[in-house]
């Protein structure tokens, strides 16, 4: 049975997608450092090391969307991909500069470079999107929107306790961004236009789209873990 005949029996796309990883969302959903997050006992050093990493991510990933946007199939799409590059971007100056210079973090430790699993996953995407077709960019860039989606709502639950001790915990502007309404609908967005994409593609395009949104969901995994279990690069 093709893609495209599974897709019109089981409905939407995104879903088949959502199915398909839920051994690695499992995963993420088990991670130490989200568990230790949403409980407050994660230590401020690997927080402040996850933001150091996440700007250098959100750097890399707004011009991930910003390709996306160039090569849209439509004005309105090309808006969607557009305004998230410039949010990513906004998003990278203000929540996590004032997060990582508002003194409840250990000081910098000189300047922080890109772990494994940051370079691996901008690097991925930025590929993806300048070299393949504008549905499998599309596929890529989504798990970053769903996934983040996903996990702030649980994260929101699980730290209700926390931020209802101390509203000012250094977590809790990071939780309550990723939970906002705004950020919810963008995801929301994010997984229509995908829907769009694989109902306008071919068998062969829309598998090519799993294994993109697959890569990219094995890589949110991977971000998320190296920031409390760092995989070192080789010495210079």
């Amino acid at each position: 049975m093709s893609l495209r005949t599974l897709l019109s029996d089981t409905g939407r796309f995104t879903d088949q997608l959502w199915d398909q990883t839920s051994d690695l969302r499992a995963a993420i959903d088990d991670l130490e450092f989200l568990r230790r997050l949403g409980d407050g006992t994660l230590p401020l050093e690997v927080f402040r090391t996850y933001l150091e990493q996440d700007s250098l991510y959100l750097a890399g990933y707004s011009r991930a969307l910003a390709i996306l946007a160039s090569k849209s199939p439509d004005p309105q799409t090309a808006a969607f991909w557009a305004n998230s590059s410039a949010t990513a971007a906004a998003v990278e100056v203000t929540l996590h500069g004032d997060l990582l210079e508002g003194g409840q973090l250990p000081p910098r430790q000189g300047e922080p470079e890109p772990s494994t699993a940051c370079l691996g996953y901008v690097s991925y995407l930025i590929a993806t999107a300048a070299t393949e077709s504008y549905a499998v960019g599309a596929a890529a860039a989504l798990p970053c929107f769903w996934i983040y989606a996903d996990v702030g709502r649980g994260l929101a639950a699980n730290a209700a306790a926390v931020l209802a001790a101390d509203p000012n915990h250094p977590y809790a502007q990071w939780v309550t961004t990723y939970d906002a309404p705004e950020f919810q609908e963008s995801a929301a967005r994010a997984r229509e236009l995908v829907d769009a994409a694989a109902a306008s593609a071919g068998a062969d395009e829309q598998a090519a789209m799993t294994a993109a949104f697959t890569v990219a969901t094995r890589y949110e995994l991977m971000f998320w873990d190296t920031a409390l279990h760092p995989y070192a690069w080789p010495a210079a």
